[in-house]
């Protein structure tokens, strides 16, 4: 299972889950993104950074490890990633997406999916004060988890500000699937899983997607959690999680395509 992390995080986020039951029934992969983490900032910001391009890179990676088939845990900007995926990798058996409201690449979808808020406003903003890095980080891992993991306010810190920027300004001018559109036509099982006191998706807007494709045919709301669950709620995450698993298929008779690979450095645990 790929897993993929949100804006200005890293893969340290899903650090939980290496330590948890899933680890031993799947192979983890965790990498992080350029400009996030212990990858490189783009040489070119406005070609790396944006969700096409972190599907590329996604890709690549798994062509390296020789993986052909997985499934994927998405969350928030990883989330977009995984539908991005979902559209054109063959390989992808199942796709959890966590903080993620599946939207068109335009103003008004985008609009429509999150909660306008001064933290909304963050997600693609360039240059952070320390109070808006620390702010953000409580906002995205939840306050008690950035308590117990400083280094999950060091990768809001670490964060090359222009991925913010550019990515928002590649998904405002139309770049990458719609996500919606993916999300409902249900190529493979799909897992949508929200806090229930999110404070970035507007989770009414999950409740209108079309659900006969979904998994278990809903959405799946956390309590006493809001835009990490699997940092917020871990236990109810992992039966959650594990549950989808279950369901999901552990192999499949599909071939790794060649997708425009991006040449980007590749950073990362398995």
């Amino acid at each position: 299972m790929l897993l993929i992390h949100g804006n200005s995080s890293c893969r340290h986020a899903f650090a939980g889950l290496y330590r948890g039951e899933i680890a031993g029934r799947r192979r983890l992969i965790a990498f992080d993104l350029p400009g996030h983490g212990a990858s490189d900032d783009a040489a070119e910001p406005e070609r790396t950074y944006s969700i096409p391009a972190y599907a590329d890179l996604a890709i690549e990676i798994l062509d390296r490890l020789g993986v052909t088939r997985a499934a994927v845990l998405g969350w928030s900007l990883g989330g977009h990633v995984g539908l991005e995926l979902m559209a054109r990798w063959p390989g992808l058996t199942g796709l959890a997406i966590v903080g993620t409201p599946p939207v068109a690449p335009n103003a008004d979808a985008i609009a429509a999916g999150f909660r306008a808020s001064p933290l909304m406003a963050l997600a693609g903003k360039e240059h952070f004060s320390e109070a808006e890095a620390l702010a953000y980080a409580r906002a995205t891992c939840g306050a008690e988890a950035i308590r117990r993991d400083k280094r999950l306010v060091e990768a809001v810190r670490r964060t090359d500000g222009r991925a913010r920027s550019w990515m928002m300004r590649r998904a405002l001018e139309g770049a990458g699937v719609d996500g919606r559109a993916v999300a409902e036509a249900g190529r493979i099982p799909l897992a949508i899983v929200s806090g229930a006191d999110e404070p970035f998706v507007d989770n009414d807007y999950l409740a209108g997607l079309a659900r006969a494709r979904l998994w278990r045919r809903g959405i799946h709301l956390v309590a006493g959690a809001g835009h990490a669950p699997f940092l917020e709620a871990p236990a109810a995450f992992d039966r959650l999680l594990t549950a989808f698993l279950s369901d999901v298929p552990d192999s499949a008779d599909w071939t790794l395509p060649l997708v425009n690979p991006v040449d980007a450095p590749l950073a990362g645990d398995s």
